[in-house]
Protein backbone atom coordinates (compact mmCIF):
# COMPACT_ATOMS: atom_id res chain seq x y z
CA UNK A 1 0.00 0.00 0.00
CA UNK A 2 1.05 3.21 -1.17
CA UNK A 3 1.51 5.41 2.35
CA UNK A 4 0.33 9.17 1.93
CA UNK A 5 3.68 10.31 2.29
CA UNK A 6 4.96 8.77 -1.55
CA UNK A 7 1.46 9.88 -2.37
CA UNK A 8 2.64 13.59 -1.73
CA UNK A 9 6.18 13.54 -2.65
CA UNK A 10 4.55 11.98 -6.22
CA UNK A 11 2.42 14.93 -6.58
CA UNK A 12 -0.75 13.69 -5.29
CA UNK A 13 -2.91 16.85 -4.47
CA UNK A 14 -5.89 14.97 -3.00
CA UNK A 15 -2.78 13.17 -0.77
CA UNK A 16 -1.80 16.63 0.17
CA UNK A 17 -4.83 18.18 1.24
CA UNK A 18 -5.71 14.61 3.55
CA UNK A 19 -2.35 15.20 4.98
CA UNK A 20 -3.33 18.85 5.61
CA UNK A 21 -6.89 18.49 7.64
CA UNK A 22 -4.76 15.47 9.17
CA UNK A 23 -2.59 17.98 10.59
CA UNK A 24 -4.73 21.25 11.00
CA UNK A 25 -7.28 18.40 12.96
CA UNK A 26 -4.47 16.97 15.46
CA UNK A 27 -6.12 13.33 13.84
CA UNK A 28 -4.02 10.52 14.44
CA UNK A 29 -1.12 9.88 12.77
CA UNK A 30 -0.12 12.81 11.87
CA UNK A 31 2.56 13.51 13.71
CA UNK A 32 4.44 10.70 12.03
CA UNK A 33 3.80 11.81 8.87
CA UNK A 34 5.33 15.38 10.22
CA UNK A 35 8.61 13.87 11.49
CA UNK A 36 9.07 12.56 8.47
CA UNK A 37 8.40 15.46 6.17
CA UNK A 38 10.83 17.28 8.66
CA UNK A 39 13.91 16.09 7.60
CA UNK A 40 12.66 16.43 3.88
CA UNK A 41 11.87 19.75 3.84
CA UNK A 42 13.41 23.27 3.25
CA UNK A 43 13.91 24.25 0.20
CA UNK A 44 11.48 26.00 -0.60
CA UNK A 45 11.18 30.70 -0.55
CA UNK A 46 8.67 30.80 1.93
CA UNK A 47 7.00 34.33 1.42
CA UNK A 48 4.15 36.36 3.85
CA UNK A 49 1.79 38.79 2.75
CA UNK A 50 0.38 40.75 5.63
CA UNK A 51 -1.67 43.78 6.21
CA UNK A 52 -4.64 45.66 7.45
CA UNK A 53 -7.70 44.20 5.79
CA UNK A 54 -9.21 45.94 2.76
CA UNK A 55 -5.37 46.70 1.60
CA UNK A 56 -6.08 44.37 -1.19
CA UNK A 57 -3.57 41.04 -0.16
CA UNK A 58 -5.62 38.27 -1.11
CA UNK A 59 -5.52 40.56 -5.35
CA UNK A 60 -1.75 40.83 -4.67
CA UNK A 61 -1.05 37.38 -3.69
CA UNK A 62 -3.10 36.24 -7.06
CA UNK A 63 -1.20 38.37 -9.12
CA UNK A 64 2.34 36.92 -7.80
CA UNK A 65 1.09 33.12 -8.31
CA UNK A 66 0.71 34.41 -12.15
CA UNK A 67 4.27 36.15 -11.68
CA UNK A 68 5.88 33.32 -10.57
CA UNK A 69 4.08 30.43 -12.49
CA UNK A 70 5.01 32.84 -15.78
CA UNK A 71 8.99 31.88 -14.56
CA UNK A 72 8.01 28.06 -14.43
CA UNK A 73 8.04 27.99 -10.45
CA UNK A 74 5.23 25.77 -8.74
CA UNK A 75 3.28 28.31 -6.69
CA UNK A 76 1.91 27.05 -2.69
CA UNK A 77 -0.62 29.37 -1.31
CA UNK A 78 -1.82 29.10 2.43
CA UNK A 79 -4.42 32.13 2.64
CA UNK A 80 -5.35 32.24 6.72
CA UNK A 81 -8.90 32.89 7.16
CA UNK A 82 -11.04 34.00 9.98
CA UNK A 83 -12.92 30.85 11.80
CA UNK A 84 -16.62 30.01 10.61
CA UNK A 85 -18.77 30.34 13.78
CA UNK A 86 -20.62 27.65 12.83
CA UNK A 87 -18.33 25.17 11.10
CA UNK A 88 -15.03 26.16 13.14
CA UNK A 89 -14.03 26.18 9.48
CA UNK A 90 -11.57 29.07 7.55
CA UNK A 91 -14.27 31.24 5.52
CA UNK A 92 -13.18 30.85 2.12
CA UNK A 93 -13.40 34.41 0.70
CA UNK A 94 -9.48 34.31 -0.18
CA UNK A 95 -9.79 31.12 -2.01
CA UNK A 96 -12.50 32.21 -4.10
CA UNK A 97 -10.95 35.29 -5.28
CA UNK A 98 -7.69 32.80 -6.49
CA UNK A 99 -9.98 30.81 -8.73
CA UNK A 100 -8.64 31.63 -12.08
CA UNK A 101 -5.41 29.19 -10.60
CA UNK A 102 -7.63 26.50 -9.81
CA UNK A 103 -7.15 23.74 -12.45
CA UNK A 104 -3.17 25.13 -12.70
CA UNK A 105 -1.53 21.85 -12.07
CA UNK A 106 1.47 23.98 -10.53
CA UNK A 107 -0.78 25.76 -8.13
CA UNK A 108 -2.19 24.93 -4.90
CA UNK A 109 -3.88 26.47 -2.52
CA UNK A 110 -5.44 25.91 0.75
CA UNK A 111 -7.50 27.98 3.27
CA UNK A 112 -6.47 27.68 7.07
CA UNK A 113 -8.72 28.97 10.17
CA UNK A 114 -7.11 30.50 12.87
CA UNK A 115 -9.21 29.16 15.28
CA UNK A 116 -8.80 31.44 17.70
CA UNK A 117 -4.48 31.28 17.11
CA UNK A 118 -3.28 35.21 17.66
CA UNK A 119 -0.85 36.77 15.71
CA UNK A 120 -2.45 36.59 12.47
CA UNK A 121 -1.81 32.67 11.49
CA UNK A 122 -3.10 29.61 11.87
CA UNK A 123 -1.59 27.40 14.09
CA UNK A 124 -1.33 24.37 11.39
CA UNK A 125 0.73 27.27 9.62
CA UNK A 126 3.88 25.90 10.48
CA UNK A 127 3.44 22.13 9.11
CA UNK A 128 1.49 22.82 6.12
CA UNK A 129 3.86 24.91 4.93
CA UNK A 130 6.54 22.19 5.20
CA UNK A 131 4.25 19.37 3.73
CA UNK A 132 3.57 22.13 0.50
CA UNK A 133 7.36 22.13 0.34
CA UNK A 134 8.16 18.39 -0.17
CA UNK A 135 5.27 18.36 -2.13
CA UNK A 136 7.64 20.60 -4.75
CA UNK A 137 5.98 23.77 -3.96
CA UNK A 138 8.88 26.40 -4.87
CA UNK A 139 7.57 29.19 -3.63
CA UNK A 140 4.96 29.23 -0.82
CA UNK A 141 2.74 32.28 -0.19
CA UNK A 142 1.55 32.56 2.96
CA UNK A 143 -1.54 35.37 3.64
CA UNK A 144 -2.62 36.50 7.04
CA UNK A 145 -5.63 36.85 8.28
CA UNK A 146 -5.56 40.59 8.18
CA UNK A 147 -5.29 42.00 11.70
CA UNK A 148 -3.17 44.76 11.81
CA UNK A 149 -0.29 45.43 13.83
CA UNK A 150 -0.35 41.70 15.46
CA UNK A 151 0.62 39.81 12.72
CA UNK A 152 3.90 39.47 13.50
CA UNK A 153 4.32 35.64 13.80
CA UNK A 154 4.66 35.99 10.16
CA UNK A 155 8.52 36.43 10.61
CA UNK A 156 9.00 32.72 12.29
CA UNK A 157 8.06 31.31 9.10
CA UNK A 158 8.61 33.81 6.21
CA UNK A 159 11.38 33.90 4.30
CA UNK A 160 10.48 37.29 3.28
CA UNK A 161 7.59 39.13 4.36
CA UNK A 162 5.69 41.83 2.12
CA UNK A 163 3.98 44.40 4.12
CA UNK A 164 1.38 45.59 2.22
CA UNK A 165 -0.71 48.93 2.78
CA UNK A 166 -3.05 51.14 0.55
CA UNK A 167 -4.16 54.84 0.69
CA UNK A 168 -7.25 56.49 1.91
CA UNK A 169 -8.57 53.88 4.54
CA UNK A 170 -7.55 56.18 7.21
CA UNK A 171 -4.36 55.93 9.36
CA UNK A 172 -3.10 52.91 7.74
CA UNK A 173 0.68 53.91 8.61
CA UNK A 174 -0.07 54.50 12.49
CA UNK A 175 -1.69 51.08 12.21
CA UNK A 176 1.69 49.16 11.01
CA UNK A 177 4.32 51.28 12.92
CA UNK A 178 3.88 49.43 16.53
CA UNK A 179 5.01 45.90 14.70
CA UNK A 180 4.30 44.88 11.26
CA UNK A 181 7.24 48.06 10.00
CA UNK A 182 10.13 46.48 11.65
CA UNK A 183 9.55 42.78 10.26
CA UNK A 184 8.85 43.86 6.84
CA UNK A 185 11.55 43.49 3.79
CA UNK A 186 9.29 44.75 1.13
CA UNK A 187 6.38 47.62 1.31
CA UNK A 188 4.14 47.66 -1.43
CA UNK A 189 1.73 50.55 -1.64
CA UNK A 190 -1.18 48.83 -3.19
CA UNK A 191 -4.20 50.77 -4.92
CA UNK A 192 -1.82 53.66 -6.23
CA UNK A 193 -4.38 55.00 -8.32
CA UNK A 194 -6.06 56.69 -5.51
CA UNK A 195 -5.28 59.87 -4.09
CA UNK A 196 -2.85 59.92 -1.38
CA UNK A 197 -0.97 56.96 -2.63
CA UNK A 198 2.44 59.75 -3.32
CA UNK A 199 1.57 60.69 0.35
CA UNK A 200 1.59 57.31 2.06
CA UNK A 201 5.02 56.41 -0.06
CA UNK A 202 6.57 59.53 1.61
CA UNK A 203 5.12 58.21 4.71
CA UNK A 204 6.68 55.06 5.06
CA UNK A 205 9.99 56.05 3.51
CA UNK A 206 10.15 58.36 6.80
CA UNK A 207 9.45 56.06 9.01
CA UNK A 208 12.00 53.62 7.58
CA UNK A 209 14.71 56.13 7.38
CA UNK A 210 14.40 56.26 11.57
CA UNK A 211 15.69 53.18 11.89
CA UNK A 212 19.50 53.71 12.67
CA UNK A 213 20.34 49.99 12.05
CA UNK A 214 22.66 48.97 9.51
CA UNK A 215 21.31 46.57 7.25
CA UNK A 216 22.10 44.81 3.90
CA UNK A 217 18.99 44.87 2.47
CA UNK A 218 16.79 48.04 2.34
CA UNK A 219 13.64 47.59 2.04
CA UNK A 220 11.72 48.82 -1.27
CA UNK A 221 8.66 50.75 -1.55
CA UNK A 222 6.54 49.64 -4.63
CA UNK A 223 3.69 51.18 -5.82
CA UNK A 224 1.32 48.55 -7.18
CA UNK A 225 -2.64 48.46 -8.71
CA UNK A 226 -2.80 44.61 -8.11
CA UNK A 227 -6.10 44.55 -9.66
CA UNK A 228 -5.05 45.38 -12.92
CA UNK A 229 -1.35 43.93 -12.42
CA UNK A 230 0.57 47.02 -12.37
CA UNK A 231 3.51 46.60 -10.20
CA UNK A 232 3.45 42.58 -9.54
CA UNK A 233 6.63 41.61 -10.99
CA UNK A 234 8.77 44.52 -9.29
CA UNK A 235 7.46 43.15 -6.09
CA UNK A 236 8.60 39.48 -7.73
CA UNK A 237 11.87 40.50 -8.36
CA UNK A 238 12.04 42.54 -5.09
CA UNK A 239 10.97 38.83 -3.11
CA UNK A 240 13.63 36.98 -5.27
CA UNK A 241 16.32 39.61 -4.58
CA UNK A 242 15.50 39.88 -0.66
CA UNK A 243 16.19 35.61 -0.96
CA UNK A 244 19.65 36.32 -2.55
CA UNK A 245 20.90 38.66 0.14
CA UNK A 246 19.96 36.04 2.71
CA UNK A 247 21.88 33.39 1.26
CA UNK A 248 24.86 35.64 0.64
CA UNK A 249 25.04 36.78 4.11
CA UNK A 250 24.69 33.86 6.20
CA UNK A 251 21.29 35.29 7.27
CA UNK A 252 19.04 32.32 5.86
CA UNK A 253 20.34 30.25 8.24
CA UNK A 254 20.23 32.34 11.17
CA UNK A 255 16.58 32.34 10.50
CA UNK A 256 16.79 28.56 10.01
CA UNK A 257 17.84 28.16 13.52
CA UNK A 258 15.25 30.68 14.87
CA UNK A 259 12.37 29.00 13.44
CA UNK A 260 13.56 25.85 14.70
CA UNK A 261 13.82 27.20 18.47
CA UNK A 262 10.22 28.96 17.94
CA UNK A 263 9.07 25.07 16.82
CA UNK A 264 10.55 23.24 19.30
CA UNK A 265 9.55 26.09 22.27
CA UNK A 266 5.96 25.80 20.95
CA UNK A 267 5.53 22.09 21.58
CA UNK A 268 7.55 21.49 24.56
CA UNK A 269 4.93 24.22 25.84
CA UNK A 270 1.97 22.35 24.76
CA UNK A 271 3.57 18.85 25.87
CA UNK A 272 4.54 20.06 29.22
CA UNK A 273 1.24 21.76 29.88
CA UNK A 274 -0.98 18.88 28.35
CA UNK A 275 1.07 16.93 31.09
CA UNK A 276 0.67 19.22 34.33
CA UNK A 277 -3.36 19.44 33.35
CA UNK A 278 -3.09 15.47 32.72
CA UNK A 279 -1.95 14.62 36.26
CA UNK A 280 -3.56 17.29 38.18
CA UNK A 281 -7.11 16.08 36.74
CA UNK A 282 -6.00 12.47 37.61
CA UNK A 283 -5.24 13.78 41.50
CA UNK A 284 -8.37 15.26 41.28
CA UNK A 285 -7.02 18.64 41.87
CA UNK A 286 -7.52 20.48 38.35
CA UNK A 287 -11.42 21.04 38.64
CA UNK A 288 -11.45 22.06 42.25
CA UNK A 289 -8.46 24.56 41.60
CA UNK A 290 -10.45 26.00 38.01
CA UNK A 291 -13.54 25.78 40.66
CA UNK A 292 -11.72 28.30 43.36
CA UNK A 293 -10.26 30.56 40.53
CA UNK A 294 -13.57 31.80 39.06
CA UNK A 295 -15.08 31.81 42.61
CA UNK A 296 -12.47 34.14 43.26
CA UNK A 297 -11.36 32.22 46.21
CA UNK A 298 -7.97 31.92 44.24
CA UNK A 299 -5.84 34.12 41.97
CA UNK A 300 -4.74 32.50 38.86
CA UNK A 301 -0.83 33.03 39.54
CA UNK A 302 -1.13 31.26 43.05
CA UNK A 303 -3.16 28.25 40.59
CA UNK A 304 -0.59 27.98 38.43
CA UNK A 305 1.79 27.70 41.20
CA UNK A 306 0.07 25.04 42.88
CA UNK A 307 -0.54 23.04 40.15
CA UNK A 308 3.41 23.48 38.35
CA UNK A 309 3.95 20.49 41.47
CA UNK A 310 2.80 18.00 38.95
CA UNK A 311 5.40 19.25 36.59
CA UNK A 312 7.76 18.89 39.08
CA UNK A 313 6.77 15.60 40.26
CA UNK A 314 7.19 14.22 36.86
Amino acid sequence: MVSILERILAGDKLALARAISMVENEEPGAKDIMKKVHTMSGKSHIVGITGAPGVGKSTLVNGLIKAFRSEGKRVGVIAVDPTSPFSGGAILGDRLRMQSHALDPGVFIRSLATRGYLGGLSKAAGQVIKLLDVYGSEVILVETVGTGQSEVDIMRYAHTVVVVVAPGLGDEIQAIKAGILEIGHVFVVNKADRDGADKTIQELQFMLDMSREEKAWKPPIIKAVASRGDGLNEVARNVKEHLKVLQVTGRLTDHMKRAAEFEVRELLIDSLVDNVISRAKAAGEWERIIHRVAGRDLDPYAAACRLSRFLRSS
